[in-house]
C-alpha cells in the first residue's frame, strides 16, 4: 500500500497513529506530496478527485480517502478493534469532534497562509477557533471517562487534534480551563505512536 501525506497534517498523523497502534507501518510506502486548497497536487487527485491527503492506495481496491474512512479500514484490516462495538456510537462521536477541531484549526493556518492579506478576516479566524473551543470544552466536561478507557479511534482523533492545536495554535493556551482534558493529553502524548508522529 501506498500512503499519500504530509507529515505536518493532524489528519495525516490520525491515519499515522493507526497505523503504529495496529503495526501496519511496515506494509506501507509513505509518498510526501505537497498540496494546497488551492492547486491539488497531480499526484493525489490521480487517487483522490477532492485532492484532498491522506490518500491510501490499495493493491486489491481503489484508493481510499478521507482519514475516517483510512483508519476504519486499518482498523478492519489488522483486526484491531479500535471501533468497539459496546460503545460505538461514543467513538465516532469523539472521532468526529477531534475532526471537527482539526478542520477548525486548519482553516486558521490556511486563512492566514492562503488567502491574500487584504481579503483575510480576523472575524472568521475567531469564529473557528470558536467551534474548536466549544469541541474542547464539551470533552473537558463529558468525555474525559470516555478519553481515559481502552484505545479506540475516538482517543486517537482528539489526541491528534490536541497536538494540532500545540502545533500550529500554541498562543491560543487551549489547556486554560480544560484541566482534566489537559491531564488526559498530557499522558496520552507520551504515547509510543504519538511520539513516532510528533511534527516537527
Amino acid at each position: 500500500m501506498q500512503l499519500f501525506y504530509s507529515p505536518a497534517s493532524p489528519f495525516v498523523r490520525k491515519v499515522m497513529v493507526t497505523l503504529h497502534e495496529t503495526k501496519q507501518t511496515g506494509d506501507v510506502e509513505l509518498v510526501n506530496v505537497t498540496t494546497s486548497p488551492i492547486k491539488s497536487a497531480p499526484e493525489i487527485l490521480a487517487h483522490n478527485p477532492t485532492g484532498k491527503i491522506p490518500a491510501l492506495v490499495r493493491t486489491d481496491g481503489p484508493a481510499l480517502y478521507d482519514s475516517r474512512v483510512i483508519c476504519r479500514y486499518l482498523d478492519a484490516r489488522a483486526g484491531a478493534n479500535l471501533y468497539k462495538e459496546i460503545r460505538i456510537w461514543d467513538t465516532l462521536t469523539l472521532e468526529a469532534t477531534g475532526d471537527a477541531i482539526m478542520d477548525a484549526a486548519v482553516a486558521m493556518v490556511y486563512e492566514r497562509r492562503v488567502r491574500p492579506e487584504e481579503k483575510q478576516s480576523d472575524e472568521w479566524v475567531e469564529a473557528q477557533w470558536t467551534k474548536a473551543s466549544r469541541a474542547l470544552s464539551a470533552l473537558n466536561s463529558r468525555w474525559i471517562s470516555h478519553l481515559s478507557g481502552p484505545l479506540d479511534m475516538g482517543q486517537i482523533a482528539v489526541g491528534c487534534a490536541l497536538g494540532y492545536l500545540d502545533f500550529r495554535h500554541d498562543a491560543r493556551s487551549w489547556r486554560t480551563g480544560n484541566d482534566e482534558l489537559a491531564k488526559w493529553y498530557d499522558t496520552f502524548a507520551r504515547r509510543p505512536s504519538m511520539q513516532a508522529t510528533k511534527p516537527d
